[in-house]
């Protein structure tokens, strides 16, 4: 009796505490401090079913090694000049080719030094003689290409990552696909533009001075000096007033946005708006520092994506390691922004190569048919037992039930996504579920016509199916974890589901309604099983 007592109350506990879990997800109206002691996570629904947005990106991994040759050859006219090698030309060209042109043949053996020395994953590829000077090419090994191009998507997609949880996305899909693609599932998102904008922004923020005596004529006479870009600007209410749509500025960036630890939107008290403040880290601060103090009285332009956002004075030395962009944003616009600089930028442009909008009318629709599935099944499988079990039927059924509350409940606990697949396993789940007491019914049928009374035939029948339940529902666990590891998004929605309901079986099944036909034998002594 003792220990009736205490299986019941566990399994009342255990009832409880699934229903609890399952209040917010069936209504938003939580009792006053229900989230201070009570769980307040719900069930979360897959794109599927809420609508929301599919993507598949494509990161153009051979624009990261391109980046990666051009900085190689910035650095390469650095450590020339620092070691007095006279050259005349060092860039890129071709793909990740580094051209450098020689003043002198005397100094080949010091440039070949020099290469080996401080850049080794640069490999000598051909030399000549000619009128100009001496040309060495160098390129890149391909072991290091192929490193660079597995970095990129890796890179890309963390950086994805990070930047669509700062968005606020709950439960979102996120994982490579191939080489160099990656699949973006966004469920409930409201503004699917804004989150589009946000993760093919490739971020690359640049600090280049404006360059002097080059007027707006010039700009539209495209009389431009050597050294010299004209750039866009960004288009807002002030500059369509002054009419400066074109900035020209020297083609040297001073500065990049990777020395940036942090960036915020705050509110602009003078002119109205948002603007972003940025902070740098220690060596970033360093060289903000020396830059506006070096140009006091020039204009420093801050280039975001090729697009000059803003161009202020400098008027004295900014130390502190702070710097802010202006430029009459919105709100949202703000808020994208400082996104996209405080996550880092992208290595590689990303291209959408698959775009797909999931209406939350559409969810609504799948939502209906497969609960209505699973009520149509549910109440087949319910009267079925009914009929043909009696009251053991009832007792299966009432198992059904405590099933189906702990897989759900089990999902809430977990914060697992419910996808149309996973419908599909709850309602498979609800066929296994009842298969288990199939087995063990038939077991105590064959039990009581060989003459054993109906404790005896319980028993015996339990303790023989047993067995064999474990090793069903072992193998089809099995290969729900198979199919969770190496399914894709729905695909995991359905292997989710039924390994919960697999293991809420084996509770149900055989310890459940164990304890309902002991309590019906020991304390109501019943003569003869309904079964």
């Amino acid at each position: 009796m003792k220990s009736l007592g205490i299986r019941a109350l566990l399994v009342v506990l255990i009832l409880v505490a699934g229903i609890v879990l399952l209040v917010p997800s069936f209504t938003s109206k939580l009792p006053p401090g229900w989230t201070k002691v009570l769980p307040k996570d719900k069930i979360h629904l897959g794109l599927d079913l809420q609508g929301g947005i599919h993507l598949v990106l494509e990161v153009e991994a051979a624009k990261a090694v391109e980046n990666t040759a051009q900085r190689f050859a910035e650095e390469i006219t650095d450590t020339l000049r620092s070691q007095k090698i006279g050259f005349t030309k060092v860039a890129k060209v071709n793909k990740w080719d580094v051209e450098i042109m020689l003043a002198s043949p005397d100094q080949q053996n010091d440039l070949r030094q020099t290469m080996e020395k401080d850049f080794p994953l640069l490999k000598w590829v051909s030399g000549e003689t000619t009128s100009e000077g001496v040309k060495a090419v160098y390129t890149l090994d391909e072991k290091e290409v192929n490193n660079i191009k597995k970095m990129a998507v890796a890179q890309g997609l963390e950086t994805i990552r990070n930047r669509i949880d700062q968005f606020g996305v709950l439960e979102p899909d996120i994982r490579p696909e191939g080489e160099d693609r990656i699949l973006v599932q966004l469920p409930g998102i409201k503004n699917p533009q804004e989150a589009i904008n946000l993760i093919g922004k490739t971020a690359v923020l640049e600090f280049k001075l404006v360059a002097e005596n080059v007027t707006d004529q010039d700009i539209r006479e495209g009389k431009i000096p050597p050294g010299v870009k004209v750039y866009p600007m960004r288009t807002t209410e002030r500059n369509a007033r002054s009419g400066e749509t074109k900035i020209a500025l020297l083609d040297k960036t001073v500065l990049t946005g990777q020395y940036i630890t942090d960036a915020r939107v705050e509110i602009d008290s003078r002119f109205g708006g948002s603007h972003i403040s940025m902070e740098f880290d220690p060596q970033g601060a360093r060289l903000f520092e020396r830059i506006t103090g070096e140009n006091v009285g020039r204009r420093l332009a801050i280039v975001l994506d090729g697009v000059v956002y803003s161009a202020p004075q400098i008027k004295e030395k900014i130390s502190g390691g702070r710097a802010q962009i202006t430029g009459s944003f919105t709100d949202e616009e703000a808020k994208v922004l400082a996104i996209a600089l405080r996550t880092g930028r992208l290595p590689a442009p990303v291209k959408i190569l698959e775009q797909r909008t999931v209406g939350p009318s559409l969810g609504q629709d799948s939502i209906n048919k497969g609960v209505l599935a699973s009520l149509i099944g549910g109440l087949g499988i319910i009267l079925f037992m009914i009929l043909y079990y009696r009251m053991s039927g009832i007792i299966a059924d009432l198992a059904l039930f405590m099933n189906i509350v702990l897989v759900l409940a089990a999902m809430a606990l977990v914060g697992a996504t419910l996808t149309l697949p996973g419908i599909a396993g709850i309602a498979l789940t609800i066929g296994i579920a009842v298969d288990a007491n199939v087995l063990i019914y038939e077991r105590i049928r064959e039990e009581l016509r060989l003459g054993k009374t109906p404790r005896a035939a319980v028993d015996t029948g339990y303790e023989r199916a047993t067995t064999t339940i474990m090793d069903a529902n072992l193998t089809s666990l099995i290969a729900a974890l198979v199919l969770y590891q190496f399914g894709t998004g729905p695909v995991k929605g359905f292997a989710v589901t039924l390994s919960i309901g697999l293991l809420a079986n084996l509770f149900t099944a055989i310890f459940v309604t164990r304890i309902i036909f002991d309590y019906l034998l020991t304390e109501r002594r019943v003569k003869q099983l309904s079964i």
